[in-house]
């Protein structure tokens, strides 16, 4: 269970420290409908960008543009509330992994901020899901999330391996994890009210 739920949020508000000792010019590539776009592949020279855009594409960046979603009927799961202090716990984990992937497996401080800005964006649309305004069933990829346990070595040292898949298979087995209490009359405005209250939290700090 706790692996569906760790790979569902995959480290939500992680935050990376990304730092550029120069600019690295960009290079423009393709010009798709409503303007210019651009393309990773090999960006700015380096080789750690190769093949940046075969994982969600080129001109779906944080994977917004083009996202499919199926829901799977064939599992049931129904949510357990536990003490918020249990899911911090969780999710100060996967944060602080997602921090250890992102610096331990790349080597370039260009493509690690690129990369993180591609993951803090893509996990950022779960927000609209949440707001049940994105018109996307609000749950997990089983078949993605089944990999939770291929992140690590039986030793604690990261894998390398292909897990075989890209970020366009992610919402194919989409898991609706029931028993909330979501109503349609009230909580747009509840959870309204729950999203500004955590935003003035944060803005307050900074």
């Amino acid at each position: 269970m706790f692996a569906k739920l760790a790979s569902t949020l995959l480290v939500a508000s992680a935050f990376v420290a990304g730092t550029i000792a120069k600019p690295v010019p960009a290079s423009r590539d393709i010009l798709p409908r409503g303007g210019p776009s651009f393309s990773f592949n090999h960006w700015g020279g380096l080789s750690s960008f190769d093949n940046f855009d075969n994982f969600y594409g080129v001109d779906n960046f944080d994977s917004s543009v083009h996202f499919s979603q199926t829901v799977e009927t064939t599992q049931t799961l129904v949510c357990h509330t536990q003490a918020v202090e249990i899911i911090q716990q969780r999710l100060l984990v996967l944060q602080e992994m997602a921090k250890r992937i992102i610096t331990e497996q790349i080597c370039e401080v260009e493509t690690q901020t690129v990369v993180f800005e591609q993951f803090h964006a893509s996990l950022g649309l779960f927000r609209n899901d949440l707001h049940r305004t994105s018109g996307h069933s609000v749950g997990f990829d089983s078949s993605i999330a089944s990999h939770f346990g291929s992140i690590c070595n039986t030793d604690g040292s990261l894998t390398t391996s292909d897990l075989g898949f890209s970020g366009t298979d992610c919402g194919a087995h989409t898991v609706v994890v029931g028993g909330s209490n979501w109503n349609d009359a009230t909580s747009p405005a509840s959870v309204s009210s729950a999203s500004g209250a955590a935003n003035v939290a944060i803005s307050s700090l900074h």
